[in-house]
């Protein structure tokens, strides 16, 4: 801070990844963080939002990340989540990363190579944190449209029934993903319209920029939810389907199989005269008449393709 009253128009930059409480207790009476954010920036897990203490600006962003993973594997995950908090005020920026796969190092030296941004004040710093960010969301929505298309060509083949788990592992995380970004679009409009103190003119148009594309993630997320509950009704279909062909064939079966035993329920009766005792042809003929009902059902069963 002392620093900072020795520059003119100066400001504090500090970042913290996985801050301990003592370390983010130091910082926040150097700057006099509220207690409530605080707690919200050590404790992680929250929800995306913009609060306001005294002339504190406190914003919380969710990060996302696509994930290689094993097809074969519909219980690992597609999408990693993370966190960034920021604390702006008038003369210093705080932001505490719990994301071990996001890096601000591109975005410090991007601004330092641009000084007359810089010289927008923390505002400014904070643009450069939460677009990459929401950019960041395009790239992960392009690799699970992928994914989509792949599941929803699959669910109209007769092998719909294995990929069920993929579908509903992808449904799964676009559901996490729409959590990430819905919330985030109030706080950013709030900063685009300049509800919120430290954002000119310049720097609202940037912010416009930022709603403009969290707003075309949320739609493709959206059209992603309903093409994958599309295929989903679609394997489920299918998985009807096929079940029901395969009650068919073992319905077909188990009358082939009840014919002989019918027939041998009667012969195998005590009866004192039987054809097989009484007529030496007998016994080949129930065997031949047997096979031949057998040989009738079957294909009767092949005609209406239950075979």
């Amino acid at each position: 801070m002392k620093a900072v009253g020795s520059t003119p128009g100066g400001f504090v930059w500090i970042g913290l990844h996985a801050p301990s409480a003592d370390q983010l207790q130091a910082v926040a009476r150097a700057f006099g963080l509220h207690p409530l954010a605080v707690e919200d920036a050590l404790e992680a897990h929250q929800r995306p939002k913009l609060e306001r203490y005294d002339d504190t600006l406190f914003l919380v962003l969710r990060t996302a990340a696509y994930l290689e993973h094993d097809q074969s594997a519909p219980t690992t995950d597609i999408v990693g989540t993370g966190e960034i908090m920021a604390f702006v005020g008038r003369d210093f920026i705080v932001v505490v990363r719990h994301d071990p796969s996001t890096h601000l190092g591109g975005v410090r030296r991007g601004l330092e190579a641009d000084p007359e941004r810089l010289a927008q004040g923390p505002v400014a710093v904070l643009y450069s944190v939460a677009d990459p960010v929401v950019d960041e969301y395009l790239d992960v929505v392009a690799a699970l449209e992928a994914d989509a298309d792949q599941v929803e060509n699959d669910a109209s083949s007769p092998e719909a029934g294995h990929d069920i788990g993929r579908i509903y592992q992808l449904k799964r995380e676009l559901v996490g993903l729409r959590r990430t970004v819905a919330p985030l679009a109030a706080p950013l409009r709030d900063l685009a319209e300049r509800r919120v103190p430290g954002v000119d003119k310049g720097l609202a148009a940037y912010f416009r920029n930022v709603v403009d594309h969290l707003a075309q993630a949320a739609e493709r997320v959206t059209v992603l939810t309903e093409l994958v509950d599309n295929a989903l009704t679609m394997a489920l279909a299918q998985t009807g389907v096929q079940q029901n062909h395969d009650m068919r064939r073992i319905s077909a079966a188990t009358a082939l199989i009840a014919v002989p035993i019918a027939v041998a329920d009667v012969y195998g009766m005590n009866f004192d005269h039987m054809p097989e005792l009484r007529r030496l042809l007998g016994y080949p003929t129930m065997l031949v008449a047997t096979a031949v009902l057998v040989t009738v059902v079957y294909l009767l069963f092949r005609c209406k393709n239950w075979l």
